[in-house]
């Protein structure tokens, strides 16, 4: 039976028998027992499922990506131990040395960083687009050796909303996924799978854990994919692995497991990015509110916006639910329940004056975080873009002025009343 996405936040994922826990169990043990050495060998050898070490899998984990493999209407998901753990590995897991990625030009700055720089030294080359680009100029971004092309369904912090469906027309023109990171609508207000995504990452540290509890990340695979059809492209998926006795996922695995099964079964045991069972319990908590939160959020960032987008002291708002802004037609296609609870805006006199307007803030907290029921507050020129040049700020969407405010669930009068004040004071 299908259920809504609200009965998912509550009971997705883990059903228990009879007389078994209500909650999910947190299965806090590094190993698993076994018979015999044949019973181990058959996991090794990836013939059996079931659990021998957690820097690999755990059952707790395992629960908690149910329910959101669930959320996002996907075929299989793994835990990571952070958002950008899951944004390199979902990146990783299809490109090697010599590979070519596309990306949207307005992503998070630790990704941007962990794209342009990073992973750059590991040989693999990225080619930044404007999400507003022309189609032209899109598909002119593709080369033979591109294998993957990534964006965020509302970028950080600049906002733009991702024309998903657009993009993914594209990726799929060129025979490689779209990746979407889906971390600020969350599933409850946007499936990109449903708009043509192949591969969605959070970062469950923000709105699905929601209360800054634990830090965490989340690959979702649509299992729509066909990686068979595209085999010369990905011979990762689509030949013999020999660290696992010459298995080829997308054979043995299916379009619905290859990519999980592979993420878990190389990338996590080289890596060992896992998130800790206890935080993945913690993750549950805030997932089974998430339906109820977001709801709460998008009400506060609407009237936050309202109220910043007729002050004499803000130069500009940016927010997909103002019927004003330049995202507000793609927002209403794809996020018509609402976006998230983050506004973005600039403040008159620029760089220092935003600086000195955060300064006299005393509800909303200056934090790097975002996405949490409290409310928090961000420059992230000299914070988390602070690695960028003036350039590449702006092509990221993030100008000096900018101040990213993420609205909680406190009342939307005495967040204005905050804001007002601070404003008043510069």
């Amino acid at each position: 039976m299908s259920y809504q996405k609200g009965t998912q936040c509550v009971q997705g994922g883990y059903t228990p028998g009879n007389g078994e826990p209500r909650q999910i169990p947190i299965i806090q043990s590094t190993t698993f027992k076994y018979a015999t050495s044949e019973d181990m060998g058959k996991l090794f050898d990836l013939e059996a499922s079931g659990y021998f070490y957690t820097r690999l899998q755990n059952p707790t984990n395992d629960y908690v990506a149910a329910k959101i493999a669930e959320l996002e209407g996907g075929t299989a998901a793994i835990l990571t131990s952070s958002g950008q753990a899951a944004s390199f590995f979902a990146v990783f897991n299809i490109c090697s040395q010599g590979d070519h990625v596309v990306s949207s030009s307005t992503i998070y700055g630790g990704t941007y960083n962990l794209f342009a720089v990073t992973m750059k030294r590991m040989g693999i080359d990225f080619t930044f687009v404007s999400p507003d680009c022309s189609d032209e100029e899109l598909n002119a971004a593709f080369r033979e050796n591109t294998k993957a092309v990534f964006g965020e369904t509302i970028a950080n912090p600049a906002l733009k909303v991702l024309d998903i469906e657009r993009f993914a027309k594209a990726a799929h023109a060129h025979g490689v996924p779209l990746i979407v990171d889906n971390t600020f609508a969350t599933p409850v207000n946007c499936r990109p799978f449903e708009w043509g995504a192949d591969i969605v990452t959070h970062s469950t540290t923000k709105y699905m854990d929601g209360h800054g509890a634990g830090v965490g990340g989340c690959i979702v695979d649509s299992g729509k994919f066909d990686w068979m059809a595209h085999a010369e492209k990905f011979p990762g998926l689509c030949t013999p692995d020999d660290s696992y006795h010459g298995i080829t996922y997308a054979e043995k695995f299916g379009q619905g497991g290859a990519f999980i099964t592979k993420c878990t079964a190389q990338l996590m045991r080289d890596f060992g990015s896992i998130q800790s069972p206890q935080n993945a319990f913690i993750l549950n908590l805030g997932l089974e509110s998430l339906h109820v939160r977001m709801k709460r959020h998008c009400e506060n960032g609407q009237a936050v916006a309202e109220f910043l987008s007729g002050h004499e002291k803000v130069t500009w708002v940016k927010y997909s639910g103002l019927p004003g802004d330049e995202d507000y037609a793609l927002a209403q296609k794809y996020l018509p329940n609402g976006g998230c609870g983050v506004v973005s805006f600039g403040v008159k006199g620029g760089r220092k004056a935003a600086e000195n307007f955060m300064k006299h803030l005393k509800l909303a907290a200056i934090e790097t975080h975002v996405a949490d029921a409290r409310t928090c507050c961000l420059h992230p020129a000299s914070a988390t873009h602070r690695q960028m040049n003036d350039e590449e700020l702006a092509a990221a969407g993030v100008s000096p002025d900018l101040v990213r405010f993420s609205c909680g669930l406190e009342d939307a009068a005495d967040l204005i009343a905050d804001l007002d004040q601070a404003l008043a004071q510069i």
